[in-house]
């Protein structure tokens, strides 16, 4: 009698255990799930998801297929937790299956067993289907029907099911361990790639070409490979260090407004870097680019700038009757302050810059790109060459004193067509141990290697510019 009740305990104990833990019970997730999606975006093609949904999982340990994530997910990078009881949610394993389904994957899972095959009857005009089993899916397909064997069959292949474990789309396989009776909240969250983002901006100057109107904007590019459905959108702005790929697998109104970031966006400092939140939700598809607007400036102040650069390798041999004709660069330069109507972190991208022309259309006159730029910092965009600008060249004299002393004299040719005064900058970057002997014009040394002339060009006129100097290499 004692011996029977310990048995009937040892049984009992067993059946409610097995009830409480019942392996590999399988549950899918998917988009329907989801209760919300946050979305950051950085700068290098890179993305970071924190995807929350609402699943219920039996108690014990079962397999958990998540699917509508990104394909080219960073599996490595994969965190899950519960945030309603956390202590009673725990991953075991975690598979990716991004080895998708195909023909041969799904008969491999039929090899030894009964499918149909349809072919077409021309005899009678009809669909006949027979049945025949699968012996061999490598290097050809071999079926027996009617106890004779057929290397590979015109028909159609017609199977009952698709088999457990081949997936359709990009999906996590997690083996979990659930102690609660109640539904978890989980929050998954990955890096992935194929995930970008870039600033673009507008700038429309005015007639004198003093001030402008500015809108900057964001563009983002989804080819992560899933759906964003009313996700919160966080840009970062910024160079966030990544290791290379295979390193990694081993291991961003008006004047009186002035600046004003657009009310869909909060701009914040974070770490090293600036974070642009999107204020409300939107949906981007895979495969698409979606540009949402990131502010507006009026009046900013700009400067136009002249600018001609000069050859290192111009003072140590002698060039013979030849004028150099050089290319006059056309700046537009503003610095990132509130006294230009500006003062707030600049994500780096491209700026294109427009002008309404005398029949008052307005007209596209070139584009840069720039870095991220700081408040107080100045942005310097080159948006062309000059065309009633022209500078030449010519060296007037040249003698090697030794074989690593030289002496040249250089005369820069400025003739301005335009209607209007400008000033030219001219910039030359000196080699080695130099001394200017002498010079026509005064020049501000930049730094060790190079100097500046700022060059009055009066309208109509050509003005000559002169300087000898000593090179020592």
């Amino acid at each position: 009698m004692k011996i029977n009740m310990i048995i009937l305990s040892f049984i009992t104990m067993f059946i409610t255990q097995t009830a409480s833990y019942a392996g590999n019970q399988a549950t899918n997730s998917a988009l329907n799930d989801q209760v919300s999606v946050e979305v950051v975006v950085y700068n290098n093609n890179t993305g970071f998801i924190r995807d929350t949904r609402n699943i219920s999982l039996p108690v014990g340990e079962g397999e958990l297929y998540v699917s509508d994530i990104a394909s080219q997910i960073i599996p490595q990078t994969v965190s899950v937790a519960s945030l309603t009881e956390p202590d009673k949610f725990s991953l075991l394993e975690q598979t990716f299956e991004y080895d998708l389904i195909n023909t041969n994957k799904l008969l491999d899972k039929y090899v030894g067993k009964t499918i149909k095959l349809q072919i077409w009857n021309k005899y009678h005009d009809r669909k006949d289907t027979i049945a025949a089993t699968l012996l061999n899916n490598t290097d050809g397909q071999i079926f027996e029907i009617d106890n004779e064997l057929y290397l590979e069959h015109p028909g159609i292949k017609i199977l009952p099911e698709l088999p457990d474990k081949l997936f359709t789309v990009p999906t996590l396989t997690w083996l979990y361990k659930n102690t609660s009776e109640k539904p978890h909240t989980l929050e998954i969250s990955y890096l992935t790639n194929n995930m970008n983002w870039h600033a673009d901006y507008l700038m429309t100057i005015n007639e004198e070409e003093t001030a402008a109107q500015l809108s900057g904007w964001a563009t983002i590019n989804n080819q992560s490979g899933v759906l964003y459905k009313n996700a919160r959108f966080s840009l970062v702005a910024g160079d966030v260090n990544r290791l290379p790929d295979v390193q990694r697998k081993r291991a961003f109104a008006m004047a009186e407004m002035q600046m004003a970031v657009s009310q869909q966006f909060e701009e914040k400092g974070f770490f090293e870097y600036h974070t642009y939140s999107l204020q409300r939700s939107t949906t981007i598809g895979n495969n698409q680019t979606k540009q949402i607007r990131l502010f507006d400036a009026s009046n900013v102040t700009i400067r136009k700038e002249f600018l001609v650069h000069g050859n290192m390798y111009s003072y140590t041999r002698p060039f013979r009757d030849e004028k150099q004709k050089q290319d006059v660069n056309v700046l537009l330069n503003f610095k990132n302050t509130k006294e230009s109507n500006l003062g707030m972190p600049i994500p780096g991208g491209v700026i294109r810059f427009f002008k309404q022309d005398k029949d008052g259309a307005i007209q596209f006159i070139g584009e840069d790109q720039i870095n991220h730029t700081p408040v107080h910092e100045e942005i310097k965009a080159n948006i062309g060459k000059a065309f009633d600008v022209t500078v030449e060249r010519i060296q007037i004299d040249y003698k090697q004193i030794t074989t690593k002393i030289h002496e040249t004299e250089w005369e820069i040719s400025i003739r301005n067509h335009k209607e209007e005064d400008i000033v030219v900058g001219i910039v030359e970057t000196l080699p080695g141990n130099w001394s200017i002997i002498s010079n026509s014009h005064p020049y501000k040394k930049t730094d060790a290697f190079t100097i500046r002339f700022d060059i009055e060009a009066p309208k109509g006129k050509e003005v000559k510019v002169s300087y000898r100097i000593k090179v020592g290499l």
